[in-house]
């Protein structure tokens, strides 16, 4: 929400409109010197507008963009020159290399050229990954890695005459989408042309090292695509292959090596090239291509994203739970000889080590550790088949993105049905931090649980902060049957005890699966909360506690499991509320209603989940979901009185009377979430004779009683010589009364 209002230091009206006739695979001299000249805009603009992602702390991914402009360009000529033989679209099926996405929109003037200077920000309209209907000139929607190929099929199959662009990358082409996809594109002779960027580099490292016999060109071939092979950063080779595959008739590749981000030094060949380039990378990049300091002092105005809100009841130091797991499995392998480990655990990777927390597991003990490519459900199924026959005693890790436990689904049923052992960590969960955006936000969490009522349990845990992450995993650990672990990208504070700064799940607790835990107990009603929306609720219980109004707080980390007892009690106050960062339609909230009403439990009930599509960024999105700890205390007060929580302010008559200020005026926040809990708190004191004068109120300072309440007080209330008489006022003259002598706070 820091959009900087700066001037974009690459020219692009000096990108040439070049019109270029396939048919003819060799280039002119000036046709060369055109097309070099569009492809060092095109990768000047990338380096420069991804570089501000680096700077504002929400990641950018510069290197696959950057690859893949001498193929875009190429095609945008051939588009020019043929416009009928195209469908006009870059289908890209790596979702982060959205800066050609945007690159595009701009050129076509979709978008002020200045404005990709706020890439990747919050309400920028410049998410992560491409969203069609959000984003000006964004003519798709990339969805996650690999996904992309077997729609476009149907494009072809809707456009069999022009030819349907897919860029691709040695990455996405491990997803067994792909392989389905292009069954299908062969079999009906599609006209789709993909352009694989073959880098060798993915997230956690090399693919030519980590997958080991995979390559990319010969499984194309092997589906009977025709693959033309060539060098990425060879032009006139690159030309010519381009030519070809975009006149053949049928499905076809392109399949171009080069060592990505080339010539970018100090990140050209290396992983985290794939990510967003530095800084300073950057400016030394666009400074030896002529850019002066005062172009890119810009650089210098931007800052890292923060929401600034102090959370009662939470530490101020943070943990990254996606960490801890790994840490966590860690304490279970330490006891255990480097043999037994190895014999008895098996932790597979999917291209995320560094992301979900299986680095250190890789690190600390590689004899567990198998790396893997992008291959979710594969990986899954080893996983789970590693703790298959084993009684409980061998265990297979999984980790991946929450987002794509959806793609494991048919997989966890296939592997609850042969009784397998595993443990599953998905990190990203919710919308927290994540500058992918929509299509990365992990929602479905409860999707997992998809068994019969007669099968093995299903345990989903999602602990609310790194000490409660480690009692998790060493407890469940060899546990029998499907385990799920969920946490978020984002760091988490240490929920804290009553009172105090001591960490609430520190050295002496013991976690009991299936067991809610009572974090804060009150009488007016409770919210019910898990993971990293417990310390949000625990700052509003705090808060709405401090003002009178008694609210309970439960933690729920064992997500698909009823505490028979701890239901019986909240939920026979007042209210429930639940608060989750995952899917409102489909989380926790959707079925807990029902639960209490299979229960005979029919308390007031709401419950607040993630609802809309994302903002981008990463400091705002639980905020932009109205999940932030203020959100949580709005609908609170909503659930526990339409208009507010009754008070009572009481004192001596002659201060409502005389309007004396000199004695002393209570403020006594009764909590009632109805008229007769006000009556049962409020006028015990007065009938007894505590107080001289009882003044009913709402909290939002509108002064009155209600009809029936006026009834319900003459009823119990006895006049006498040192009481005011009750039945002797009206409704009317009563709120009169309150509102022209308010009593001094």
């Amino acid at each position: 929400m820091s959009a900087i209002s700066a001037k974009f230091p690459v020219d692009l009206k000096s990108f040439k409109k070049l019109s270029l006739d396939y048919k003819n695979p060799q280039l002119s001299q000036q046709q060369r010197e055109d097309l070099l000249h569009n492809i060092n805009v095109f990768r000047d603009a990338i380096v420069a507008f991804t570089a501000t992602g680096s700077a504002r702390g929400v990641s950018g991914h510069t290197g696959g963009p950057f690859d893949t402009a001498p193929e875009v360009c190429i095609l945008l000529a051939f588009m020019n020159a043929n416009p009928e033989r195209f469908v006009d679209t870059f289908f890209d099926e790596a979702g982060h290399r959205v800066a050609t996405q945007y690159l595009l929109s701009a050129l076509d003037g979709h978008i002020e050229p200045d404005h990709l200077l706020n890439y990747r920000e919050a309400y920028s309209k410049l998410p992560g990954h491409p969203e069609l209907g959000l984003s000006d000139g964004v003519k798709f929607s990339s969805g996650r890695l690999g996904h992309m190929w077997a729609m476009i099929n149907g494009v072809a199959l809707a456009n069999r005459s022009k030819n349907v662009i897919l860029l691709g990358s040695d990455g996405s082409q491990q997803e067994g989408n792909d392989a389905e996809a292009a069954r299908l594109a062969v079999a009906q002779n599609l006209n789709v042309k993909l352009f694989v960027d073959d880098n060798d580099v993915t997230i956690s490292g090399h693919p030519s090292q980590y997958m080991k016999g995979f390559n990319t060109a010969k499984t194309l071939e092997g589906h009977g695509l025709k693959v033309f092979r060539t060098e990425g950063e060879n032009i006139d080779k690159l030309y010519a292959s381009v030519c070809e595959i975009v006149a053949y008739d049928g499905p076809a590749a392109v399949v171009a090596s080069r060592k990505i981000a080339p010539q970018i030094e100090g990140i050209e060949g290396e992983s985290h090239a794939h990510d967003v380039i530095p800084v300073a990378v950057a400016k030394k990049y666009l400074t030896k291509r002529g850019y002066s300091e005062d172009q890119l002092k810009f650089y210098d105005d931007i800052k890292a994203q923060k929401y600034q809100y102090e959370h009662v009841g939470a530490s101020k130091d943070v943990g990254a739970n996606r960490v801890i797991f790994g840490e966590s499995v860690n304490m279970v392998l330490d006891k255990l000889s480097k043999e037994e480990a190895a014999r008895r655990v098996m932790v597979i990777d999917s291209d995320l080590e560094g992301s979900t927390g299986l680095k250190g597991i890789h690190s600390a003990h590689p004899e567990v550790f198998v790396p893997s490519g992008v291959m979710e459900r594969g990986n899954f199924s080893a996983a789970a088949g590693f703790g298959f026959g084993g009684n409980g005693e061998r265990q297979g890790v999984f980790s991946t993105f929450a987002a794509f436990l959806e793609m494991c689904l048919s997989e966890i049923t296939m592997a609850r049905l042969n009784r397998c052992n595993f443990l599953c960590h998905f990190s990203h969960s919710g919308v927290d931090e994540m500058a992918d955006n929509t299509c990365h936000f992990g929602l479905n969490h409860f999707f997992a649980d998809n068994g019969l009522l007669d099968t093995a349990q299903t345990n989903l845990y999602f602990p609310a902060d790194g000490e409660q992450m480690k009692a998790v995993v060493q407890k469940v650990f060899f546990d029998k049957g499907p385990k799920f672990v969920f946490s978020t990208r984002a760091k988490v504070p240490y929920i804290l005890k009553e009172g105090s700064e001591t960490k609430l799940f520190g050295d002496n607790y013991s976690f009991v699966p299936g067991k809610e835990e009572f974090i804060r107990k009150g009488s007016a009603g409770y919210v019910v909360s898990y993971g990293d929306m417990l310390h949000r609720s625990l700052d509003a219980v705090e808060r709405l506690r401090k003002e009178g109004i008694d609210v309970g707080l439960i933690n729920k980390p064992t997500l698909n499991i009823v505490d028979e007892d701890a239901m019986q009690v909240y939920g026979k106050t007042g209210f429930v509320l639940v608060v989750e960062s995952i899917s409102q339609k489909n989380g926790m909230g959707s079925r807990m209603g029902t639960q209490l009403l299979q229960r005979g439990l029919t308390t007031k009930y709401d419950y607040m989940g993630a609802t809309t599509e994302g903002c981008g960024g990463v400091a705002y999105q639980i905020k932009h979901q109205g999940l932030d700890a203020p959100a949580v205390q709005d609908r609170i007060r909503k659930i526990a009185g339409r208009n507010g929580l009754y008070s009572l302010y009481y004192g001596p008559q002659d201060v409502l009377q005389q309007g004396k200020k000199e004695r002393s005026v209570v403020l006594l926040n009764t909590a009632a979430t109805d008229e007769n809990s006000f009556l049962v708190k409020g006028l015990t004191a007065y009938t007894e004779g505590t107080v001289d004068f009882l003044k009913p109120s709402f909290v939002n300072g509108m002064w009155f009683l209600s009809s029936i309440l006026m009834d319900k007080l003459r009823r119990v209330t006895s006049p006498s010589k040192d009481r005011r008489d009750l039945n002797r006022l009206s409704l009317v003259e009563l709120n009169r009364h309150f509102n022209e002598r308010p009593l001094p706070l």
